[in-house]
């Protein structure tokens, strides 16, 4: 089989497509056939060992799968050679073929094609633990989404919706605001390109005051960081919550009499973490995910596709900050 894969410490251009014996599923696993494999932030990192899981090479990067069941192991009980599933697996997912444990996919709605299926897992399922379990987001509240054109921020702007908050979007530029008006923004800031010094800090502040209204806003949902957070901080509602998702543009130093003054909270969204030691609450997520899927609530925006062999350029695009929506790498029939 083939798979794209890291053999040292490096970007995109570093990965290879190599051709390698198929895993056999062990007690408890099955083995999926993918046939989409949705590429997200945490990727770009992990090649460059960038992040806090670093799988021993040679690897496929790759978190977050669609595919068939084509063989199962002993014991296996849950799943059946043809079932289609998607899974989160961490990494390995540009491969034709991977290994799962039986207890970490769900089935795939019915009428839910493979590439919209591998976008829903670590987008939406950060998301809704994000919004609800960290945030506390309310009906009526309002929602302020730094980086909301990408796969999380696009993800965020729907599920604010579909929990009936207000959601305003804020982004690097005008086309990626149309993007985030599309999936039902109801107001939008595009912010110039950081480094910031002090007066382009406190416009960007009061551009943000604006358009979250006079009393701020009520959950921020920090996808991006660097010098984007503080200003996003300074327009906090009186005990806001301050939700940080990543930090693509740097870890950003907030100056936290911030916090005081508003009496407002800042917290970590760590979905991976979460699902570990809550796997049945995740499991619970997932299918409220799926019900806002079939209600048309939701829908994954898919910008771009790439064949297995271009899957570099798949994460390159995720890399640069240019990709709108998801990307998702298709495995050939």
């Amino acid at each position: 089989m083939k798979a794209l894969r890291t053999h040292a410490v490096g970007g995109p251009e570093t990965l290879t497509l190599d051709e390698i014996d198929p895993p056999a599923p062990g007690e408890g696993q099955i083995l999926v056939a993918v046939k989409a494999c949705a590429i997200n932030f945490p990727d770009t990192l992990m090649i460059r060992d960038l992040y806090q899981f670093k799988p021993e090479r040679p690897y496929a990067p790759g978190g977050e799968i669609a595919g068939v069941v084509e063989a199962v192991g002993a014991g296996v009980t849950r799943w059946k050679v043809g079932d289609k599933v998607l899974s989160g697996i961490g990494s390995g997912g540009l491969a034709e073929k991977v290994v799962v444990d039986e207890g970490r996919p769900f089935p795939i709605p019915e009428g839910v094609s493979f590439e919209t299926a591998s976008a829903i897992l670590m987008t939406y399922g950060t998301n809704i633990h994000g919004l609800k379990d960290r945030g506390r987001l309310k009906a009526g509240e309002t929602l302020l989404v730094l980086g909301a054109a990408g796969g999380v921020g696009l993800a965020a702007v729907e599920l604010g919706k579909a929990f009936s908050a207000r959601v305003i979007a804020a982004v690097s530029s005008e086309e990626k605001a149309q993007a985030a008006r599309e999936t039902g923004a109801d107001d939008t800031v595009v912010y110039p390109q950081q480094p910031f010094d002090k007066a382009q800090s406190k416009a960007l502040a009061e551009a943000f005051k604006a358009a979250c209204g006079p009393d701020g806003a009520d959950v921020i949902y920090d996808v991006v960081g660097g010098d984007y957070s503080e200003p996003a901080l300074r327009a906090i509602a009186w005990e806001g919550r301050f939700c940080v998702v990543g930090f693509p543009a740097g870890i950003a130093r907030m100056p936290l009499n911030l916090t005081l003054l508003k009496s407002c909270d800042i917290c970590g969204v760590f979905w991976g973490a979460f699902v570990a030691r809550f796997p049945e609450k995740n499991a619970a997520h997932v299918a409220e995910l799926f019900e806002l899927l079939e209600a048309g609530k939701i829908n994954p925006r898919i910008s771009r596709t790439f064949p297995l062999e271009r899957g570099g350029e798949a994460i390159q695009l995720l890399e640069d900050r240019k990709a709108v929506g998801k990307v998702v790498v298709t495995m050939p029939d």
